[in-house]
């Protein structure tokens, strides 16, 4: 029996119009008594800039925006998906999921499965690898892959460490079945020990004792066990796909904090110039950040057919895992 793989036949990006940046941010944050800087938010994250959505835009309009543009790269048509899958932590509603908003918003009425996976900022990386096992079955040919967040709406304007870390946006990958090896190797982890680390502890339907609307993180913890965890599931998933660190043309880690990823590439022994880098421009993107920095190598020329690339992406849960996959 002849085996099927899955390859990246496409590749998509979407971030809201409205570009906030260190400038605008520290404005907003003196007016209200806070003190901060460019230089404060630059030397800790490399952030510069982030993009945040209006008010009734939804997670949903940012997931369609880059998903469309994902299906034109793959030159198909919406009507021949047979399957999406939203990462996402910041859905439309609690239900339905936000893949079935995206479904109907793309007209897509074959019947397909669509369903939303929940790993914050592993999501996509966990997405993309339940993807390829549903291809690797046979169950489907052409998935649609989305990491969408409007993380704005989880952050305190008061707490100048965690509301200059974060914006909105959405990538989008469309997976196909192959004859040749696009994903070579993934590996994906938790460790439910660490979920008050990072987290929106908010209950639904718990009324005025469900806990906190805003994101709560302990950094320190955070950026300890993200150093540590990202360099093991490199390795192994390197080591699982058979590649040493040095065959890389690309890292594509989840854009978090530019002092955790230059750490995770000094670990693998990759020259910087290795590592794709939108964490400046866009903030850490949740879900987001990966295929919005995948789709941004792609479109500029950096990624190319035949190179070997790996994503990895670390978050709350605590969740991480990684993919070895060639172009």
């Amino acid at each position: 029996m002849t085996s099927v793989f899955s390859r990246i036949a496409g590749t998509g990006s979407y971030l809201p119009p409205r570009r906030v940046t260190n400038a605008e941010l520290v404005g907003e944050l003196t007016a209200k008594g806070i003190e901060s800087s460019d230089e404060w938010i630059t030397s800790r994250s490399g952030i510069s800039a982030r993009h945040f959505a209006d008010p009734g835009v939804s997670t949903s309009d940012l997931a369609v925006a880059a998903a469309r543009k994902a299906i034109d790269a793959a030159q198909l048509k919406p009507e021949q998906i047979d399957l999406i899958i939203v990462a996402t932590s910041t859905p439309d509603m609690i239900f339905p999921s936000t893949a079935c908003v995206v479904q109907q918003k793309l007209g897509i009425n074959n019947g397909c499965a669509a369903f939303d996976v929940q790993a914050v900022c592993s999501g996509f990386v966990y997405a993309l690898s339940i993807a390829n096992n549903f291809i690797r079955a046979g169950q489907n040919r052409n998935v649609l892959v989305i990491g969408a967040e409007i993380f704005s709406r989880l952050l305190d304007f008061t707490d100048r460490g965690i509301c200059v870390l974060f914006g909105d946006g959405a990538g989008a990958i469309v997976l196909s079945a192959s004859a040749q090896p696009g994903i070579v190797a993934s590996k994906l982890h938790a460790d439910g020990s660490h979920v008050g680390i990072l987290c929106v502890p908010r209950a639904a339907g718990a009324g005025a004792n469900a806990g906190s609307d805003f994101l709560h993180m302990d950094g320190q913890a955070v950026f300890k066990l993200a150093v540590q965890v990202l360099e093991q599931v490199a390795n192994e998933t390197l080591e699982s796909a058979g590649w040493q660190s040095t065959e890389l043309d690309w890292l594509i880690p989840h854009q978090a904090n530019i002092r955790i990823m230059q750490g995770t590439c000094k670990k693998l022994r990759l020259p910087i110039e290795k590592m794709i880098v939108t964490v400046n421009e866009h903030g850490n993107t949740s879900a987001a950040s990966i295929p919005l920095a995948f789709d941004t190598g792609v479109r500029d020329g950096r990624i190319r057919t035949g190179h070997k690339v790996l994503l990895e992406g670390v978050g709350g849960g605590f969740t991480w895992g990684a993919v070895a996959l060639q172009m």
